[in-house]
């Protein structure tokens, strides 16, 4: 018996198969790609995540005979979402989360209903993500998408296909910065603003709900056994967080990928003006009557950017061990900051951009490099005192993702936040975290405490290095005057 967890990203679909321990028995990948029709916009084939699901799912099944699969869950990147008809068939091209066209929309509905009201309601500020924001554009912009009779995200669309109720869960709705995060579902208020009806959205449930059985046709299709129950999973990284074992509040997961997300599970949405003063997110969790305060920054695209500039034909594994093998000793006295798509928190700024400072002749790539992790760490270490003041101190962290996998990147955090790194033994945590979810669902376990503690394991932890800390004081002193200081480039 196996449980299957699915990840469907932004350029990726996963699906993992685990026992009931934690153990990987099944893994495939299929990936897609997203387009750039104009400045400022990103987008997707609707269709490309169905058949990513299909393939991932086959070849997870055709990998876990000998443990056929009991349950599977879904989960998903947040904010992308797309317009169609009362079938639930694409009008037009999904709306990618880090497409930043609703700029001026965004601003419209702060002028309209104001910040903090937004924030109250949402827990988020208005921001060009969030997918409200991009309907009022296609309303301006692209009426006929925009009279669409359903916006679909991709979860609710797998349902749709799959034949089972075409449920998103808490997690995710909160994403789109119409959902009221203390009465659970859409806001009227929002929903009146943006002149749309809670009735061409998602139906919210929460994480873990079941939301069908296969019927025996649609199960032939993906090779799995009639009646296989089929589970809503959550937002990407409160199921990571989930996969890390985070499970309790005041516990906090990093999910250290293309944006690094910094979690704490908390007992009420932090909605204070301390959260709002530095553009901290709220929302539901995918565990059951907890929320998640979220605290994030584009780190990983910096990385991949400097790969693609520099790694040439070089095979992945051996470029990254090169590099950190080369990096010079301590600080390196370049500032990068990881801006390419703008800011998160605090300032939210789809304006800035990425800025390295400090350059001499004698910075070589591995100097840059060395300089791209210092600058993550160096955000990183911002956004955990941001976090802390709204939740209260912490000193260790769960991290995964492919941050994870740099030693010389999890020193650099652990030094700059004075937080212990946690490692985890499983690098698939958001899909792990999803199998859960299903596990739960389908009586496999009791609770999301017991399903931690059998498949969640931690291996080890990088200690925050206090000499490192003193080493990087004038560093981390200057990165943080880089961005005020940029203002007028921005303007």
């Amino acid at each position: 018996m196996s449980l299957l967890g699915i990840d469907i990203g932004s350029s990726q679909c996963k699906a993992v198969a685990f026992s009931a321990s934690g153990e990987i028995l099944a893994s495939a990948t299929h990936d897609y790609a997203p387009t750039f029709p104009a400045p400022g916009r990103a987008e997707a084939n609707p269709r490309d995540y169905w058949e990513a699901f299909c393939a991932v799912t086959r070849e997870a099944v055709r990998q876990t005979t000998a443990d056929p699969i009991a349950a599977l869950a879904i989960s998903s990147h947040g904010e992308t979402f797309f317009p169609a008809d009362a079938q639930g068939e694409p009008l037009g091209p999904a709306v990618l989360n880090i497409d930043n066209r609703a700029i001026a929309e965004a601003n419209w509905f702060e002028e309209t209903l104001g910040r903090r009201r937004i924030f109250e309601i949402t827990g988020l500020v208005a921001h060009p993500m969030f997918p409200l924001a991009k309907m009022r554009w296609l309303q301006v912009h692209q009426p006929d998408a925009a009279s669409a009779a359903r916006f679909m995200s991709v979860i609710d669309y797998i349902m749709h296909r799959l034949s089972v109720a075409p449920y998103i869960d808490l997690s995710l709705a909160s994403r789109f910065m119409a959902l009221d995060v203390h009465a659970r579902g859409w806001s009227a208020e929002l929903l009146d603003a943006a002149e749309l009806s809670a009735d061409r959205l998602p139906v919210p449930v929460p994480a873990g709900t079941v939301a069908g059985r296969l019927s025996r046709t649609v199960a032939a299709n993906l090779g799995l056994a009639p009646g296989t129950p089929v589970v809503v999973g959550g937002h990407d990284q409160p199921a990571g967080a989930l996969g890390t074992g985070a499970v309790a509040p005041s516990m906090v997961s990093d999910s250290a990928g293309t944006y690094e997300c910094l979690l704490a599970a908390v007992e009420e949405p932090s909605l204070d003006e301390v959260a709002l003063s530095a553009s901290l997110n709220s929302g539901c969790h995918v565990l059951p009557d907890l929320y998640a305060t979220i605290a994030y920054f584009p780190s990983g695209l910096m990385v991949k950017w400097f790969h693609d500039l520099f790694a040439g034909g070089e095979e992945d594994q051996q470029f990254y061990a090169s590099m950190e093998a080369r990096a010079p000793e301590g600080p390196t006295g370049v500032c990068i900051t990881p801006h390419l798509i703008g800011t998160s928190v605090p300032s939210f700024d789809p304006r800035a951009t990425g800025v390295i400072a400090g350059l001499t002749p004698t910075a070589d790539r591995y100097t840059l490099y060395k300089g791209v992790l210092e600058g993550v760490a160096c955000e990183l270490s911002i956004v955990t005192e941001m976090l802390a003041r709204a939740v209260g101190r912490f000193d260790a962290i769960h991290i995964y993702g492919g941050g994870a996998r740099s030693r010389l990147g999890v020193q650099l955090r652990a030094a700059l936040t004075g937080c212990r790194m946690r490692l985890m033994q499983s690098r698939e945590a958001v899909c792990l975290g999803t199998a859960l979810l299903a596990g739960v669902a389908s009586g496999v376990y009791a609770n999301y405490a017991e399903a931690a503690a059998q498949a969640v394991k931690v291996i080890g932890a990088v200690e925050p290095n206090p000499e490192w800390a003193a080493a990087y004081r004038k560093q981390s002193e200057q990165y943080r005057t880089l961005y005020p200081a940029l203002a007028p480039f921005r303007s």
